[in-house]
């Protein structure tokens, strides 16, 4: 199996593929990750026009240390194949992953999977290309788990409330935002579909990414639904504009007293290990073998963060 790259994902900025001007600013802005998308913020009569923006954003901005994504259309759309194709020969060694919509089964990643074989072997691109799979559907959902490991190029699972909430026929005011019928539902609406995600994402090795909120200015409903996506243990959050980036990659970063904390956990089970005790406690409370996994879990995103403001590109 392919080792899947380790992605700091904790922000996924969106911006139109028929804005040049956006692509340039999200190459400079705080996100994570920035996505150009062909898809749903593209008018159907400029998406043919708008691969060459992608191509052109890709091969001459210098996104630092920014994960780069393309958005394709759906693959029940005429648009999938020739973006994918249109794209990747000429931009391919610049791009890190392509994002499928509205994923519905194991077949469409394993499709996107072998024309993106084949797309790189007659480029030369030099290095493989991820795949992002986005769970939209009700389909989706039922087939989480043949999704999840359908493919070594599948790198993350993403939530999508709105289209979800489409082909659900659930009642749906605005993408990402709570309602009426959130008030007159006794549970969380969205929970099965999102532990579902981070259930199959963990098993697979895959990161978790929740979906956008469409309403960028509620801050104080943004970070609730931050707040309970990283609860729910999502590494990140697609946003739409960038004043969603701080709040989301505060979110989810780990606080400085829970790094120290986890830091006194490893270094008091190994203080312990080293005298031959199998017992160690911490502040009053005793650790086991869990506590340990979480804190490590802890450490090495606190790593990645800190590697990432290090880079220079931040």
């Amino acid at each position: 199996m392919t080792a899947r790259p380790d992605r700091l994902s904790r922000s996924m900025l969106y911006v139109p593929a028929s804005r040049p001007d956006m692509i340039e600013k999200a190459s400079r802005s705080e996100a994570d990750a920035v996505c150009i998308d062909l898809e749903d913020a593209v008018a159907p009569e400029q998406k043919e026009a708008s691969r060459s923006n992608v191509v052109r954003a890709l091969t001459t901005l210098d996104f630092g240390g920014r994960t780069r994504m393309v958005r394709i259309n759906g693959l029940d759309t005429m648009y999938a194949y020739r973006d994918i194709i249109d794209v990747v020969e000429p931009a391919g060694r610049a791009i890190d992953s392509l994002m499928l919509p509205k994923t519905r089964g194991g077949d469409d990643v394993r499709f996107v999977d072998t024309l993106l074989t084949q797309v790189e072997t007659k480029a030369g691109t030099g290095h493989r290309i991820g795949i992002e799979a986005q769970i939209e559907t009700a389909g989706g959902f039922l087939w989480l788990r043949e999704i999840a490991a359908s493919s070594d190029r599948l790198e993350s699972l993403i939530f999508g409330s709105g289209d979800y909430a489409a082909s659900m026929r659930m009642p749906l005011a605005s993408i990402g935002e709570a309602d009426e019928h959130d008030a007159a539902y006794p549970g969380h609406r969205w929970h099965a579909v999102m532990h579902g995600i981070v259930a199959a994402a963990r098993a697979n090795g895959l990161r978790a990414i929740d979906g956008p909120y469409a309403d960028f200015k509620d801050a104080a409903g943004f970070e609730r639904a931050c707040w309970t996506a990283r609860a729910m243990g999502f590494d990140g959050k697609q946003c739409i504009h960038p004043a969603q980036l701080g709040p989301t990659n505060t979110a989810f970063s780990p606080p400085a007293d829970q790094v120290a904390w986890a830091r006194s956990v490893v270094a008091a089970y190994e203080e312990a290990t080293a005298q031959g005790r199998g017992v160690v406690a911490v502040g009053g409370k005793m650790i086991d073998a869990a506590n340990i996994r979480m804190a490590m879990t802890t450490l090495r995103r606190a790593d990645a963060i800190e590697a990432r403001t290090k880079d220079g590109n931040r």
